[in-house]
């Protein structure tokens, strides 16, 4: 019996070719039945279908699920991994159209294209009433370097602008080989005439261009975004446009989609709003089905996959051995790459003790996936992470220690920054067989793998703790562990406390006045 494989969100027939002949093919109408479930092999859907746990849960036949896109924030990944179930997507098939898409939100704003027609639409003839600039000789300011915003990049130079980045985990000297000078969040923002997000949404990036970072851009600038909603403090944006601060913005993507009852839809002519088409071409979608189709029919005819989100490229019956170790060692990689926020020069990961039958080599990528991932989002896979990290000038080293009698299975990852500063943490499964991180910078800490985790190095002396926790208390945010090291009594001590939800920025910046407390870290894990 064939395959059945569901295709939802109206994916480009053309581009399913691939499955004919090896899958029986389904076309739902409206929200999928328990019953359409039941009998599903595979998923192929865009952005409209939720993959909620409760759909993977009535799916006991399903093996992958395929997102005709970049994104994969509609699908719950970390229950599709638990389940086994392989999750692909297609992150190059859109490169093209949301270059080209940010570059027409651009010259539309910049000249008052949509505001023109409609006026012209409506009978009249208003020639002084929209005057635009140019953009040759302007400065244009591209928030993330990764493909999108290196073909923006492009095509800006071409029309004689000057271009500078900001990419905190892309090195000096790869920007270099771009011919795109590097620059501070805050230089570029003060410096650029236009700013362009090409930005993966990610809990470091989120609310990013907020009040305090919109009022550092130049006066007169203008945004755009047709990365991902959310990166933008939407009324913080509407103010300064209101305002006159800013000349105006031009958004593809929005925090709440369809945009609702939302302050930017007052600004008239300052905005350009368009209803997330980035990668609403012909061709781009085609590239998409095709891309997801073909790595379907692999993956159902027992070949490897080359963009799966939550598994390497293996035979199932290693990937089922890897499989309890992947998502421990991703929150890894990414709670080092929090601690060290900067392009990474050497990453060494160190495995010692008492390992199964596994191969080393896909749980090395598992710590890169999760390390890049802090910078590149969902852009970062199983098959391009050691290609991402060597892009970015990083020098990998890993090995395997033998094993010791009686150790318990531990990783050991450092990040060393360009500036000589080092992170490191070590990641350890106990006689429970649960994970456990034993160790950040050298302090000795027994700690669960999920939730948030603060840092707070400080003087060992009564009442210190206590005063930290009332703090945390007052606003709002609850602690549901808390762990201290220190070295000797009344000298230096690191407390590493689990949260809940994470601090506020008003705490970070309250808890350095605390006697005896130094700046804190923060790390979603």
């Amino acid at each position: 019996m064939a395959p059945i494989v569901l295709v939802c969100d109206g994916i480009d027939a053309a581009g399913l070719v691939a499955l004919e002949g090896v899958a029986e093919i389904r076309r739902p109408v409206g929200p999928l039945t328990a019953e359409e479930l039941a009998v599903a092999d595979a998923l192929l859907v865009r952005s409209a279908t939720r993959v909620t746990e409760a759909v993977l849960a009535a799916a006991p036949r399903l093996r992958v699920v395929a997102r005709a896109g970049v994104g994969v924030d509609n699908i719950d990944v970390a229950s599709a991994t638990r389940r086994g179930v392989v999750v692909i997507n297609a992150p190059d098939g859109n490169t093209i159209a949301a270059a080209e898409h940010t570059l027409a939100l651009m010259m539309a704003l910049v000249r008052r294209v949509p505001e023109a027609d409609a006026r012209v639409k409506a009978g009249g003839w208003d020639r002084q009433k929209f005057v635009g600039v140019e953009l040759a000789g302007r400065r244009l300011g591209v928030l993330g370097l990764g493909r999108i915003g290196q073909r923006v990049a492009r095509v800006a130079r071409a029309l004689d602008m000057d271009v500078v980045a900001f990419d905190p985990f892309l090195p000096e000297d790869r920007a270099a080989s771009l011919g795109i000078p590097l620059a501070p969040l805050e230089e570029v923002l003060a410096t650029a005439d236009v700013v362009t997000l090409h930005l993966p949404r990610t809990p470091q990036t989120a609310g990013l261009l907020g009040r305090q970072a919109l009022a550092f851009m130049k006066p007169g600038a203008r945004l755009i975004n047709a990365a991902r909603g959310g990166i933008i403090d939407e009324a913080a944006l509407a103010e300064r446009v209101a305002a006159g601060h800013l000349a105006g913005a031009a958004l593809d993507v929005f925090e709440e989609e369809p945009l609702g009852d939302s302050p930017l839809r007052a600004l008239g002519g300052h905005v350009v709003l368009t209803p997330h088409l980035g990668a609403s071409t012909e061709e781009a979608q085609a590239k998409v089905a095709r891309d997801v189709a073909e790595q379907v029919r692999d993956f159902l005819q027992g070949d490897m996959v080359r963009t799966a989100v939550n598994m390497p490229s293996l035979p199932s019956d290693v990937a089922r051995a890897v499989a309890p170790f992947a998502q421990p060692l991703e929150r890894l990689g990414a709670l080092v790459a929090q601690l060290e926020p900067s392009a990474v020069l050497r990453l060494d990961i160190q495995f010692s003790g008492r390992w199964p039958e596994v191969p080393i080599e896909p749980l090395v990528t598992a710590v890169l996936k999760g390390w890049l991932s802090v910078g590149l989002g969902e852009t970062v896979n199983w098959v391009n992470a050691r290609f991402l990290a060597s892009d970015r000038g990083t020098e990998l080293r890993d090995q395997r220690l033998r094993e010791g009698k009686e150790r318990d299975a531990a990783v050991r990852v450092r990040a060393e920054g360009p500036d000589g500063r080092a992170s490191e943490a070590v990641l350890s499964w106990l006689g429970d067989g649960h994970p456990r991180l034993v160790g950040i910078e050298g302090h000795r800490f027994s700690l669960q793998t999920e939730g948030w985790l603060m840092l707070a190095p400080h003087e060992d002396v009564p009442g210190a703790v206590g005063r930290l926790a009332t703090l945390l208390g007052q606003h709002g945010v609850n602690i549901s562990g808390l762990q201290l090291d220190r070295r000797e009594r009344g000298g230096q001590a690191m407390l590493a406390l689990a949260l809940d939800e994470a601090a506020p920025a008003s705490v970070l910046e309250a808890v350095p006045a605390i006697p005896g407390f130094g700046p804190v870290r923060q790390a979603r894990l």
